[in-house]
């Protein structure tokens, strides 16, 4: 019997600290977070050069924040990377340009930002030939 009680108090520490470390986490998102809801949100900014680590700000009434953001290094695309899009596949080749292009359709625009709904982008044709001989024998 006495094994039982020793469990059940054991039972109930346990559990009067999860419970205390719950309401902390909520007090503290609570401290953090603000009753504003329409909140405007700037471009993400690098720290330095044109991508990297950066920062956005934000602005909701009389508040204001800074939140950490990313932009990948790769993404030099004229239309953000807070805009989102869904691309078809890459055309055919443009013997008169040298080009190929494909389009993309808005899928999601982060912190509101000002997207196109439909873009276009180009790309060199590649000059290599595609070889669709690998792993065939010859009979």
């Amino acid at each position: 019997m006495q094994i039982r009680g020793l469990l059940f108090l054991l039972a109930l520490i346990l559990l009067a600290a999860t419970t205390e470390a719950g309401k902390n986490k909520k007090e503290k998102a609570k401290k953090d977070g603000s009753e504003c809801e329409d909140w405007r949100w700037g471009p993400c900014v690098p720290n330095s050069k044109d991508c990297g680590l950066g920062y956005r700000e934000g602005t909701c009434k009389e508040e204001s924040k800074k939140l950490k953001c990313k932009i990948p290094c790769n993404w030099k695309k004229k239309f953000g990377a807070d805009c989102k899009y869904k691309f078809e596949s890459w055309g055919g080749c443009s013997a008169q340009t040298g080009v190929k292009t494909r389009s993309g359709i808005l899928k999601k625009a982060l912190y509101n930002a000002q997207c196109e709904e439909i873009v276009y982008v180009t790309k060199p044709c590649s000059s290599k030939i595609k070889s669709k001989s690998k792993g065939q024998s010859l009979d």
